[in-house]
C-alpha cells in the first residue's frame, strides 16, 4: 500500500516541502521538492521573537506550498518547525497563522527528534553504499544536529550553532552591518570585505566550545562515514565540485576528500560579498550567511577527522546527502 504525504520543514533560514509516495516497505518516491529562503530566524538570537517581516515571508511560502499539496493530492501533511521557532516568545502567532493556511498544527520538535529524523532521512540513501557507524551532521541556520548510529540513533546532540545564528553573533559587524534578511537586495549593497580575523577567531572559539560539549554525548571517533546535510553543506560541496550552477544530482551523494572540503570552506570564508554574488551555484538567500556556514562545517570536519584519527581510524572523505529531515518526516508518515 502506498500513501501520498507532504512534509514541511521550517527552519531558521529556509522552509522546504517534500511531497512523496511512501510504501509499506519504506520506499520513497519523490513527487515534488522545493525550498524558499525566508529567514524566519531573523533577529531571534538577539530579540527572542520572530520578526513580523520574517513571519510574512514564511506564511507567503506556506500558502504556495498549500497549493502544491492540494494539486498533488497528498492526504497527510506534517509541518515541523525547528530551532528558530523553539526560541521565539511569539511563536503562538506563527502557529495560528500556519493552521489557518494549511489546516494542520505546527509541531515544534526537540533537537533530539530533529536529529533522529535527519538521521533516518540521510541514512535511507547512504547506508547502501557506505559503512556505518554514520555521523550525520545537519548544519542548519540556527542549530546543528550531530547524530551517530548505524541502523538507528545511538547518540545525538543538538548545538546552538548555525549559519544564521553565527552570522548575527559574530559576522554582522565585520560585514558592515549588512541586512541579512532575504528582502535585502544584494545588488544594491556595496561589496563588503570578508569577516575580520578577529571575528573569525571568536566564531571558531564559539563553535569549538559547542563541539566540545557535543563530544561528551556523541563519540565522534567511532564514525566510519561522515555525512553532511542542509544548505551550507550542499553549497560548499557545489563549490568543491566547481559547478557553474547548482546541480542537485551531482551534489547529492558526492564523496569529497577532507582536504577539498576544508579548502572550499576557507575559500568561501575568505571571499567578499561581491565574489559570492557572482558564484552561480550559490542561492542569493545564502550569500550573507555562507561564510558562517563554511566556518562551522570546517570546524566540524576537522574535529571529526581528528577524533577518528585519535581512535585509530582515518577519515579521508566526506559524503554530502540531499536526503535529510524532509525524507525522515515523510518516511515517518508512511
Amino acid at each position: 500500500m502506498t500513501s501520498r504525504v507532504a512534509a514541511i520543514d521550517c527552519g531558521t533560514n529556509s522552509i522546504r516541502l517534500l511531497v512523496a509516495d511512501v510504501d509499506d516497505a519504506g520506499g520513497l518516491t519523490e513527487l515534488d521538492r522545493r525550498m524558499e529562503i525566508v529567514r524566519l530566524g531573523q533577529g531571534v538570537d538577539r530579540t527572542g521573537e520572530l520578526h513580523p517581516e520574517a513571519l510574512d515571508r514564511t506564511l507567503a511560502a506556506t500558502r504556495q506550498y498549500a497549493q502544491v499539496i492540494e494539486s498533488l493530492g497528498a492526504t497527510t501533511v506534517r509541518f515541523v518547525a525547528t530551532s528558530a521557532t523553539r526560541d521565539a516568545r511569539n511563536r503562538d502567532e506563527f502557529f495560528s497563522r500556519v493552521h489557518d493556511v494549511l489546516g494542520v498544527g505546527v509541531e515544534v520538535i526537540s533537537g533530539d527528534e530533529e536529529a533522529a529524523l535527519s538521521f533516518r532521512g540521510a541514512t535511507s540513501a547512504v547506508a547502501q553504499t557506505h559503512p556505518g557507524p554514520f555521523l550525520v551532521v545537519d548544519l542548519g541556520g540556527g542549530s546543528t544536529e550531530l547524530v551517530l548510529g548505524t541502523e538507528s540513533v545511538e547518540a545525538a546532540r543538538s548545538i546552538d550553532v548555525g549559519s544564521v545564528r553565527m552570522t548575527e553573533r559574530h559576522f554582522r559587524a565585520s560585514h558592515g552591518g549588512a541586512d541579512t534578511s532575504p528582502g535585502n537586495h544584494p545588488g544594491d549593497v556595496p561589496p563588503e570585505a570578508p569577516p575580520s580575523p578577529e571575528a573569525v577567531a571568536e566564531a571558531r572559539a564559539d563553535v569549538r566550545a559547542a563541539l566540545d560539549d557535543a563530544a561528551r554525548a556523541v563519540p565522534f571517533g567511532k564514525a566510519r562515514t561522515l555525512v553532511g546535510l542542509a544548505g551550507s553543506v550542499t553549497t560548499i560541496t557545489a563549490h568543491a565540485l566547481g559547478l557553474p550552477a547548482y546541480d542537485r544530482d551531482r551534489v547529492g551523494g558526492a564523496e569529497l576528500p577532507v582536504e577539498a572540503v576544508l579548502a572550499s570552506c576557507q575559500a568561501l570564508l575568505a571571499s567578499s560579498r561581491q565574489e559570492r554574488l557572482e558564484m552561480g551555484f550559490l542561492h542569493p538567500g545564502r550569500v550573507d550567511v555562507i561564510a558562517a556556514g563554511a566556518l562551522v562545517w570546517s570546524e566540524v570536519v576537522e574535529r571529526v577527522a581528528h577524533d577518528v584519527s585519535a581512535a585509530g581510524g582515518a577519515l579521508t572523505e566526506v559524503v554530502t546527502s540531499e536526503h535529510d529531515i524532509l525524507d525522515g518526516i515523510a518516511l515517518a508518515l508512511g
